[in-house]
Protein backbone atom coordinates (compact mmCIF):
# COMPACT_ATOMS: atom_id res chain seq x y z
CA UNK A 1 0.00 0.00 0.00
CA UNK A 2 2.30 2.74 -1.30
CA UNK A 3 5.08 1.87 1.12
CA UNK A 4 3.05 2.87 4.16
CA UNK A 5 2.29 0.46 6.96
CA UNK A 6 -1.32 -0.33 7.84
CA UNK A 7 -0.95 1.64 11.05
CA UNK A 8 0.26 4.68 9.08
CA UNK A 9 -2.82 4.35 6.89
CA UNK A 10 -5.00 4.15 10.00
CA UNK A 11 -3.36 7.30 11.34
CA UNK A 12 -3.81 9.17 8.06
CA UNK A 13 -7.43 8.15 7.59
CA UNK A 14 -8.16 8.87 11.26
CA UNK A 15 -6.73 12.38 11.03
CA UNK A 16 -8.62 13.18 7.83
CA UNK A 17 -11.80 11.71 9.33
CA UNK A 18 -11.26 13.80 12.47
CA UNK A 19 -10.92 16.98 10.42
CA UNK A 20 -14.09 16.11 8.48
CA UNK A 21 -15.97 15.61 11.77
CA UNK A 22 -14.82 19.00 13.06
CA UNK A 23 -15.82 20.64 9.77
CA UNK A 24 -19.22 19.00 10.05
CA UNK A 25 -19.74 20.15 13.63
CA UNK A 26 -18.23 23.62 13.54
CA UNK A 27 -18.73 24.77 9.94
CA UNK A 28 -21.48 22.80 8.20
CA UNK A 29 -23.93 22.64 11.11
CA UNK A 30 -23.78 26.39 11.81
CA UNK A 31 -24.20 27.03 8.08
CA UNK A 32 -27.29 24.84 8.07
CA UNK A 33 -28.96 26.29 11.13
CA UNK A 34 -27.72 29.88 11.15
CA UNK A 35 -27.43 30.60 7.41
CA UNK A 36 -30.07 28.25 6.02
CA UNK A 37 -27.57 26.25 3.93
CA UNK A 38 -28.54 22.56 4.38
CA UNK A 39 -26.33 21.49 1.46
CA UNK A 40 -23.24 22.07 3.63
CA UNK A 41 -24.31 19.32 6.01
CA UNK A 42 -25.31 17.01 3.18
CA UNK A 43 -21.92 17.23 1.44
CA UNK A 44 -19.75 17.31 4.58
CA UNK A 45 -21.82 14.62 6.26
CA UNK A 46 -21.50 12.29 3.30
CA UNK A 47 -17.73 12.79 3.14
CA UNK A 48 -17.42 12.27 6.89
CA UNK A 49 -19.52 9.09 6.73
CA UNK A 50 -17.39 7.62 3.95
CA UNK A 51 -14.20 8.51 5.84
CA UNK A 52 -15.54 6.94 9.03
CA UNK A 53 -16.33 3.71 7.18
CA UNK A 54 -12.79 3.75 5.73
CA UNK A 55 -11.42 4.31 9.26
CA UNK A 56 -13.35 1.34 10.66
CA UNK A 57 -12.39 -0.95 7.77
CA UNK A 58 -8.73 0.03 8.14
CA UNK A 59 -8.95 -0.52 11.90
CA UNK A 60 -10.27 -4.03 11.24
CA UNK A 61 -7.39 -4.71 8.82
CA UNK A 62 -4.85 -3.49 11.38
CA UNK A 63 -6.51 -5.62 14.07
CA UNK A 64 -6.24 -8.73 11.89
CA UNK A 65 -2.68 -8.02 10.75
CA UNK A 66 -1.25 -7.13 14.17
CA UNK A 67 -3.44 -9.34 16.39
CA UNK A 68 -4.33 -6.43 18.66
CA UNK A 69 -6.37 -7.10 21.82
CA UNK A 70 -10.09 -6.39 21.49
CA UNK A 71 -9.86 -3.75 24.23
CA UNK A 72 -7.38 -1.70 22.15
CA UNK A 73 -9.48 -2.00 19.00
CA UNK A 74 -12.61 -0.90 20.89
CA UNK A 75 -10.70 2.04 22.35
CA UNK A 76 -9.61 3.19 18.90
CA UNK A 77 -13.13 2.68 17.55
CA UNK A 78 -14.74 4.75 20.29
CA UNK A 79 -12.06 7.43 19.93
CA UNK A 80 -13.15 7.73 16.30
CA UNK A 81 -16.65 8.62 17.50
CA UNK A 82 -15.42 11.62 19.50
CA UNK A 83 -14.77 15.01 17.87
CA UNK A 84 -11.10 15.22 18.90
CA UNK A 85 -10.56 11.47 19.44
CA UNK A 86 -8.47 10.75 16.32
CA UNK A 87 -6.03 13.51 17.27
CA UNK A 88 -5.69 12.18 20.81
CA UNK A 89 -4.99 8.58 19.75
CA UNK A 90 -2.54 9.59 17.01
CA UNK A 91 0.38 9.65 19.46
CA UNK A 92 -0.43 6.11 20.62
CA UNK A 93 -0.67 4.90 17.03
CA UNK A 94 2.75 6.39 16.28
CA UNK A 95 4.15 4.47 19.25
CA UNK A 96 2.53 1.24 18.10
CA UNK A 97 3.86 1.71 14.59
CA UNK A 98 7.34 2.33 15.92
CA UNK A 99 7.89 5.02 13.31
CA UNK A 100 7.44 8.11 15.42
CA UNK A 101 7.25 10.16 12.25
CA UNK A 102 4.67 12.63 11.08
CA UNK A 103 2.39 11.71 8.22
Amino acid sequence: MNGRSLIEWLRLIGLVEGVSFLLLLFVAMPLKYLAGQPMAVRVTGMAHGALFVAYVLTLIRVWAAHDWPLKRVCGFFFAGLLPFGPFIIDKRLRQLDGAGTEI
